[in-house]
């Protein structure tokens, strides 16, 4: 039996996170503190002891956390107080509980300890209204995951059980496995483009480290070296230079990210009516969400991705803003993968859905937007070109900016008609086994596939050159994820059909029937 985490007095966070936040003050302080090092020494002075002194005060305010930080779990609230000088108290209602994080870091690891964050669908929109425990015991982390999720009465498990010690949190012995991470998923990594992260991240610390210690870093011999051969290039090998090193590098740096974040991925199923996925090789995470609050699916492909035929497949979760990302896990299934296996997964985990059925959500043929649509992405993507050509021809005539430049905004023309005509490929919109599905993007391209029951309204919107094509966006408001998917550029007549398809009656009393009562376009908005 699940022992309730029932409790009226407030209670610590484990005394070992005293090991764990002093040492993650002293990294983020980490390029002050040398810089106060370099300045110090420079200069004639002391620097040294103004860095101790710097580690010090970074160990005694990590230190504080623990004394500060309190939490308790009533039937009705998970409640966390903090703060020395300014007292806050999170409260969340156990009934908006979401999912449940469980995060384990190497220092986690080594000292047995995981963080918990709480996600629901109000403190997830402020990062200081979120509700996170860091850090408990792996095994008071695993039963806090399993008894805000997993409230069944008759619950196998223990809190003792070597089912739910795990350092991510454990998993309950009733379970169906729906996908688990194969090596040959590695060769997505380099076309995540994830490193470009990666390369920001390790600028701003150079960057930050050089202001701070005063380093005048063209000093440095092999840097001068190297700007010297650099520099003796023509502008062509130059940008093909950078480019090259640039592509490299963020390869590299994404195929380690994807291998990190990604290893061991599992996903299953459990039978108290959650997902669980559990990933990450140096730092585990553990997600759960309550199936109930899936409302459907969403499949995306990144274009890189989209050329090796991979793809991403995140939920549609009552409550769970998709602002959340799919990398960060809060609504993560799949992570970049065959694409053939992210069909496979939607099938299986899509709300009311039979993996059986002949037709599935997302894999049915979609309807195309027609002439009008095809034509305003081309109006559009031309639109954009020409205004950048005339003000980079402007530019080059009055300011003395190079040729190269319109030249080469010129020579990309057809570029803009390929992903023009792209964009257009990629608009399709269906109603299938009681979903709606929509499909848009280029450099991204998204379909969705929506539970009509999880849709609570809709919004017809036409700009000025949408109503001289016919065309409308027409938007399914939801509890869950954007808030809002849009079928995007659409005959007004057949925005009507799917709303009136998806939620019977709901528009009933914004239509009025026109004189031809036998065609779907006879209906028309009044006063929409």
């Amino acid at each position: 039996m699940i022992v309730p985490l029932v409790e009226t007095t407030w209670r610590r966070l484990s005394a070992r996170m005293l090991v764990i936040h002093p040492v993650q003050e002293v990294v983020r302080a980490a390029p002050a503190l040398l810089g106060l090092l370099v300045a110090g020494t420079s200069s004639g002075g002391k620097g040294h002891l103004w860095s101790l002194a710097g580690v010090g005060l970074m160990v005694v305010v990590g230190m504080l956390r623990w004394f500060t930080t309190t939490y308790r779990v009533t039937p009705e609230h998970v409640q966390v107080r903090r703060g020395l000088l300014t007292r806050k108290v999170v409260t969340v209602p156990r009934d908006r509980v979401r999912t449940v994080d469980v995060t384990s870091h190497v220092l986690h690891r080594v000292l047995g300890l995981a963080r918990v964050e709480v996600g629901t669908g109000t403190s997830d929109r402020r990062l200081e209204g979120r509700l996170k425990l860091d850090a408990l015991t792996a095994a008071e982390a695993a039963r806090l995951r399993v008894e805000l999720l997993h409230r069944s009465a008759s619950a196998p498990s223990s809190p003792a059980a070597p089912d739910v010690a795990s350092p991510v949190g454990g998993a309950p012995a009733a379970e169906t496995e729906l996908a688990r991470m194969r090596p040959e998923w590695v060769r997505f990594g380099p076309f995540t483009m994830s490193g470009l992260v990666a390369v920001g991240v390790i600028a701003g610390f150079v960057s930050r480290l050089v202001s701070e210690g005063n380093v005048d870093i063209g000093s440095v011999g092999p840097v001068q070296d190297a700007w010297r051969w650099f520099r003796a290039m023509s502008l062509p090998l130059e940008i093909a230079t950078v480019v090259l090193v640039l592509v490299v590098f963020v390869s590299i740096a994404s195929t380690l990210g994807y291998v990190l974040a990604f290893g061991n991925f599992r996903l299953t199923r459990h039978a108290e009516g959650t997902l669980h996925v559990t990933r990450g090789l140096l730092t585990t995470r553990a997600t759960t969400i309550e199936e109930r609050r899936v409302r459907g699916v969403e499949v995306s492909e990144p274009l890189l991705l989209r050329a090796v035929r991979g793809a991403r497949l995140a939920a549609v979760t009552t409550g769970l803003r998709a602002v959340q990302g799919a990398q960060r896990g809060g609504s993560m299934l799949l992570p970049p993968a065959p694409r053939a296996e992210v069909v496979s997964v939607a099938r299986l985990v899509l709300p009311r859905v039979s993996h059986a059925a002949g037709v599935s959500p997302v894999t049915t043929d979609l309807t195309a937007h027609g002439p009008a649509a095809l034509r305003r992405r081309f109006t559009r993507a031309y639109g954009v070109h020409a205004l950048v050509l005339a003000a980079l021809l402007a530019l080059w005539a009055w300011a003395g900016l190079p040729s190269w430049a319109w030249l080469t905004v010129a020579a990309l023309l057809p570029l803009t008609a390929l992903l023009a005509a792209d964009r257009y490929r990629s608009l399709g919109h269906a109603l299938t086994s009681g979903h709606l599905v929509t499909r848009w993007g280029s450099l991204v391209r998204r379909r969705v596939a929506l539970e009509c029951d999880g849709v609570i309204g809709w919004n017809i919107e036409r700009s000025f050159f949408q109503r001289r094509a016919g065309l409308v966006t027409l938007t399914a408001t939801t509890a869950a994820g954007n808030q809002g998917y849009k079928v995007r550029d659409v005959p007004l007549a057949e925005a009507l059909r799917l709303a009136a398809g998806s939620t019977p009656g709901l528009l009933d009393p914004f239509l009025v029937e026109a004189r031809e009562p036998d065609s779907m376009s006879a209906l028309s908005p009044n006063s929409m």
